[in-house]
């Protein structure tokens, strides 16, 4: 399973105990390009800054290959998607996992990309 930048910000606080549960059970990977999302916001307070280094140490990071551009690049020829989140989408399908996100309309039209939301019903 891949984890979507949105989901990491929401297990940065307080309130998302079962969201931070259901990554210590999933333990899932991330793609470097959330890593670059969540960690490059230029309004993090330090507590966050603290919270997302020490995830990112712990964390499977993915980085961009060959595979995820080239599916990238066929998502962006589809439809209108912005470079995150087709880098993102193009990891998932690259590695055959599923997409963990609670920006599931963001992914729905992603022909072969599996999306989950583990928030549905919680947020």
């Amino acid at each position: 399973m891949l984890l979507d930048s949105n989901l990491i910000i929401y297990a940065a606080r307080p309130e998302h105990g079962a969201l931070r549960d259901f990554i210590a059970r999933e333990v899932p990977y991330v793609s470097v390009i959330s890593k670059v999302e969540t960690l490059g916001y230029h309004e993090l307070t330090g507590q966050e800054k603290q919270f997302l280094e020490e995830f990112f140490k712990a964390a499977g990071v993915l980085p961009v290959s060959h595979s995820a551009i080239a599916e990238a690049i066929r998502l962006r020829q589809q439809r209108r998607i912005s470079l995150g989140d087709a880098l993102i989408a193009g990891t998932a399908l690259s590695h055959g996992v599923p997409l963990a996100t609670h920006n599931t309309e963001d992914f729905a039209w992603v022909e072969d990309l599996d999306v989950v939301d583990p928030l549905a019903n919680k947020s």
